[in-house]
């Protein structure tokens, strides 16, 4: 029976986002257990870490299932720099071991959601294990200078090693199929267990209200939701989230802050929006981003107003998706998407199409 091993980018007790899904359709596949193992610092430190603020502890999953053990390797933060891994090799041989005892007289599927030392580590010591590198994003974008240009050296490693590629977006298909011709596009996707029941759109009621649900970042088009909300100035901007980077300048006074919640209660709060926004600004941040409030905004019956960015400047000709190329076209496309008829039937197909267990079976990674 086939065991997981699981290098997130992500720890486990956070927002439960793609990797949490992979984990748990896994184990709904096969039955089998999983061994997840927590992220370790990629990249040397910056004075900035300093003062970044915690992350709000109301948005950490649950404790692990029965069939779920977490590791949490310990690090020096020092990946870069030449040698480290000989160093922090040390550190590492207590996780090493117990990955090799845990695939021993398994077939084993090793999984990376980010590259890094540790998960080439990984691949030469459990040589007989099959490997998946899951894409998810642009990872060296996240970096600087010389942490940059290593992590673009380990995720190339990565890449040609691992035995099969996934990507999330037409980016990184772009990016890597050159390399690895076989790869497969395996799009994010939502939870259809949580989903609440698509609500039909009072189109005559007043205000309107303009919502958005996640993290506020540095990826955030500030000057976006602000010409937004100039141009609606009888409807709402309703923003629920942790404030990372804070707006450059007075806000309207029609533009809501709200704090996280929890995921049950964003999607309860997105069901009353008239409009999904997803303001992201296109950098190399961005350029290779799904975001999953799309697929959760659409299957709420939503119309979704997005900035030209990553995987969302492929959707203009999807229903009830409206792309802005620029401040000056904000006005007209909401206007647009608040004249989008209610499809409930509609949501519900899409719900059918794009949960996370059509999606992951439809990539035929397991027998």
């Amino acid at each position: 029976m086939t065991r997981l091993i699981y290098l997130s980018p992500v720890p486990w007790a956070s927002f439960a986002q793609r990797p949490q899904k992979f984990v748990d359709w896994f184990h709904a596949r096969t039955g089998s257990d999983v061994l997840w193992v927590d992220p370790y610092p990629t990249r040397l430190p910056r004075l900035a870490d300093l003062r970044r603020p915690r992350p709000s502890q109301n948005l950490a999953t649950q404790a692990p299932p029965p069939w779920l053990r977490v590791l949490r390797p310990l690090a020096l933060p020092i990946e870069p720099l030449p040698g480290s891994g000989a160093i922090n090799a040390f550190f590492w041989r207590p996780t090493l071991d117990a990955l090799a005892r845990f695939a021993e007289g398994h077939d084993t599927l090793v999984a990376a959601g980010k590259p890094s030392v540790l998960a080439l580590a990984v691949l030469k010591r459990l040589k007989n294990a099959r490997s998946l590198y899951d894409a998810m994003d642009e990872f060296p974008a996240f970096y600087n200078g010389f942490s940059r240009r290593a992590m673009a050296r380990r995720e190339e490693q990565l890449a040609r090693q691992a035995d099969t590629l996934w990507v999330t977006s037409t980016r990184l298909q772009q990016h890597w199929r050159e390399l690895r011709p076989d790869l497969q596009f395996v799009a994010n996707a939502l939870d259809d267990s949580m989903m609440p029941a698509p609500r039909a759109r009072d189109l005559q009621a007043q205000p309107k209200v303009f919502g958005y649900v996640g993290t506020i970042a540095s990826w955030f088009d500030w000057d976006w939701v602000i010409a937004l909300a100039r141009a609606r100035p009888r409807d709402v901007v309703r923003l629920i989230g942790p404030v990372f980077q804070a707006a450059p300048t007075q806000l309207p006074s029609n533009i809501e802050m709200l704090p996280g919640c929890h995921h049950a209660a964003a999607l309860e709060a997105m069901r009353g929006f008239d409009v999904g926004l997803i303001p992201f600004l296109r950098n190399d941040l961005t350029a290779s981003v799904d975001p999953i409030k799309f697929y959760e905004y659409r299957a709420l019956n939503l119309p979704v107003m997005s900035t030209q960015f990553g995987e969302m400047a492929f959707r203009a000709d999807a229903p009830g998706t409206f792309i802005s190329a620029a401040l000056q076209d904000i006005g007209a496309l909401a206007e647009s998407a608040l004249m989008l008829d209610n499809d409930c039937a509609g949501a519900l197909e899409f719900v059918a199409r794009n949960g996370w267990k059509a999606r992951f079976d439809a990539a035929n990674l397991l027998p």
